[in-house]
Formats: structure tokens, C-alpha cells, sequence
């Protein structure tokens, strides 16, 4: 098959939509399939052996770390050259816009992935005034496509109830023989704890941007006194981030990769997990796969791994206090923690890549066996951004 891919956010910026992209393209060249990639501007020209178009765009004015694709490029020549047998659309927004419209013009069966809360992260980033008219196009782009993909089984029911057309599952893998217990490091923990690695040391891993939440996590060091926390990530929220947990016990880390985040996840008690609005939650099976007892929040595609009292503990996702008394419980249960790190273990160890990426495989065939031509594009199928593009300018 030659497969084109369009995703909103790309190498450098690292995230569970690009650790999902990088996976697909290297499963891709494995099995012999022949892909393309439009990404943002930025981003490296290949990957493995996928060559990379790299499209104009922008950041956004109030989430800096990421870049949007001017939506009034022509992506013709490239797809025309390629000649693809489907398009895959990651995560739609602006440039999906234009795979969509690319596939509908010229009859290519069309796939697309909903990664990204985005009318959630609206909320969460202060500019709520949109997230109607966000909902409203996302639906009516996903509409376009022959098959819509969900990272979670909580998300695809979501989905499904909003009315979206054929969504199929489409999780995430881990390789949980990177991601192990046995990666514990004494010398990691000090690190982690800033020397104090008898304490009980709790983990957050992510982007530090306003939707993740991790200011919740200080009120939890003021009841625990004797926790530890390593907070391990970068992004535009830092700096407010290191005053909120100014004079407390936690350690901002920046960025750790490969074996060093490894040893990280394996050289903490509990993972704590903030964010309300994830589709699934990488980091999250990166924990359990590392042996780690997770607290997140009861919402989202998290669901589908934290069971409570099985692999994790869960609290209402803006019941601050639920937080702290999960925490607190598994700080003061020792035979908790164990309990639930060797279900949580288990548990990441059916998260096969291969099977997964295997499946998404089969989805592409089917998807083109059955693809009937589109004879016209409706210009009605357009208006929604057009909405948006005069909300997003008032």
C-alpha cells in the first residue's frame, strides 16, 4: 500500500501523538508499505524511510510549543507525485482540512485519527469561547472520512454518541522491555528526590502545559509532608509551574529520554497523573508497564488501563481532595502499592505495537476494498472552518 499521512505536530515536539506517528512509520517500512509525511514546518525531511514535507505554519498565540499549518497551502504536487492509496489524517485540524478536501476531490479513501481533546484543551487553555465552534468542525471533518479511528474505548463511546461515522479502535502499544521494573537505578532515585531516597517518591511525566493540571499536585506535597516529587517535562507552563511549587519538595527535571526516562519511571513509588481531557494517555501505560501504582483522574481514555483498586486508583477529575486521599492511601499502604504494581505490569503487557499497528493494517485494506468514489464535493462540508477561522479572529 502507499499510505499518506498528515499530522498536525511532528519531531521535534515530542508527545503520544508523535511517539504514534514514529511507530506507524517505522511498522510501515517493516511490512514493506510505501508512506509519505506532511508535517509543520520544522520537522525533519525523513523519517526512517518515510520521506517528510514539511508545510508553512505558525504558533499559536496561547499554546506557543505548537505550530499550526496555514490552511491555504496547495497540497497537490505532493500527493499528486505520491499518488496514495489512502490518506491518514492524524489528529485533524488545519491540515487535515486540506487532506480531507484533497481525498474528496480526488476519490482517496480517507482515515482519520481523533488524538487530541481539542475543545477540552480550549477550556483548559483560557480561550473557551471557542471550543463550540471547535466541536462543531471536528465532527464535520471526521464526517469526510471513510473510517475514524479512537485511541480509547471511553473515547470512541464518546464519539459514537456524538454521532460520529464508523470509529473503530485504534490504542496505543508499549515495549515493555524498554519500559521495566528492572531499570530501577539508586543513583536516578537520588536524582529524583533530590537526595532524599528514602522518602516516598512521587513521578509526573508529560508536557508542562496548562490542560495537564500538575499545579493540582501541590496541595498533595502540603498534606504528605514526607512525599517527594520529580516532575519530568518541559513546555510553556514551567515557569509558573516552579512558582507554584516554590518551597516544597519537587524537583523539576526538563525532558529525560530513552534509558534515562526509563530509569526514571522504575526508580519512583507512584505515579501521579493529572490531566482530564486525554484521549488515552501514553505516559500513564509507560508507568504501568515500569511497575509503577497509578493516580489519575476518573475521565478519559486513562479509564481503559487505570482500574481502581486493580492497577491504579482513580478520583473525580476536579475533586482535589480525591487526589490527595489517593495518594496519601497508597503512600501509607505498602501492600497496596505492590498489590496494584504487579496488576499494572500485567496489564501493559497486552499492549502489543505489533498487534496493534497489525490491526490498523487490516483497517487500511478494508478501507480501500470498500471505498465507493465521491462524485462532487459539497461546499456546505467546508463552512464549519470557515466559522471558526472568523471566531478565532474576533
Amino acid at each position: 500500500m502507499r499510505i499518506a499521512l498528515l499530522t498536525e505536530t511532528f519531531l521535534p515536539k515530542f508527545d503520544g501523538v508523535v511517539n504514534s506517528v514514529c511507530h506507524l512509520l517505522d511498522h510501515l517500512a517493516d511490512q514493506g508499505h510505501e508512506s509519505l509525511l506532511l508535517a509543520p514546518e520544522g520537522s525533519p525531511s525523513q523519517y526512517a524511510a518515510t520521506p517528510v514535507v514539511q508545510m508553512k505554519s505558525h504558533r499559536l498565540i496561547f499554546y506557543p510549543e505548537t505550530r499550526l499549518v496555514l490552511p491555504a497551502q496547495d497540497i497537490s504536487p505532493e500527493l499528486d507525485n505520491f499518488v496514495p492509496d489512502l490518506i491518514h489524517l492524524i489528529s485533524p485540524f488545519s491540515l487535515g482540512f486540506l487532506g480531507a478536501k484533497y481525498a474528496r476531490k480526488h476519490n482517496v479513501p480517507l482515515v482519520a485519527s481523533y488524538q487530541t481533546d481539542l475543545p477540552g484543551y480550549c477550556e483548559r487553555w483560557g480561550v473557551g469561547f471557542l471550543s463550540q465552534s471547535v466541536e462543531k468542525y471536528l465532527y464535520r471533518l471526521h464526517q469526510q472520512a471513510q473510517l475514524n479511528l479512537a485511541p480509547s474505548c471511553v473515547t470512541q463511546k464518546e464519539l459514537i454518541q456524538k454521532g460520529y461515522p464508523n470509529v473503530r479502535l485504534w490504542t496505543r502499544g508499549i515495549d515493555s522491555t524498554f519500559f521495566h521494573p528492572k531499570n530501577f537505578d539508586k543513583t536516578m532515585r537520588g536524582f529524583l528526590s533530590d537526595g532524599n531516597s528514602h522518602a516516598p517518591l512521587l513521578l509526573f511525566v508529560g508536557r508542562l502545559s496548562r490542560e495537564k493540571r500538575v499545579e493540582m499536585l501541590r496541595p498533595v506535597l502540603d498534606a504528605i509532608p514526607e512525599a517527594r516529587l520529580a516532575i519530568v517535562g518541559d513546555g510553556p507552563f514551567r515557569n509558573d509551574l516552579e512558582t507554584v511549587f516554590k518551597n516544597s519538595p519537587a524537583r523539576f527535571t526538563g525532558y529525560l529520554f530513552g534509558e534515562e526516562l526509563t530509569r526514571a519511571y522504575a526508580s519512583a513509588d507512584i505515579f501521579v497523573f493529572t490531566g482530564a481531557n486525554e484521549t488515552f494517555g501514553n505516559v500513564v501505560l509507560e508507568a504501568m508497564a515500569s511497575g509503577l501504582p497509578v493516580v489519575a483522574p476518573g475521565s478519559g481514555g486513562v479509564m481503559d488501563m487505570v482500574k481502581p483498586y486493580e492497577t491504579g486508583l482513580l478520583f473525580e477529575a476536579e475533586d482535589q481532595e480525591g487526589l490527595v486521599n489517593a495518594v496519601r492511601q497508597l503512600v501509607l499502604s505498602r501492600g497496596l502499592r505492590e498489590q496494584i504494581r504487579i496488576a499494572a505490569r500485567q496489564l501493559a503487557l497486552s499492549f502489543s505495537w505489533e498487534e496493534i499497528l497489525n490491526q490498523l493494517l487490516v483497517d487500511y485494506e478494508e478501507t480501500i476494498a470498500t471505498f465507493q468514489p465521491v462524485t462532487s464535493i459539497a461546499a456546505s462540508a467546508w463552512q464549519p472552518f470557515v466559522e471558526l477561522h472568523q471566531t478565532y479572529r474576533k
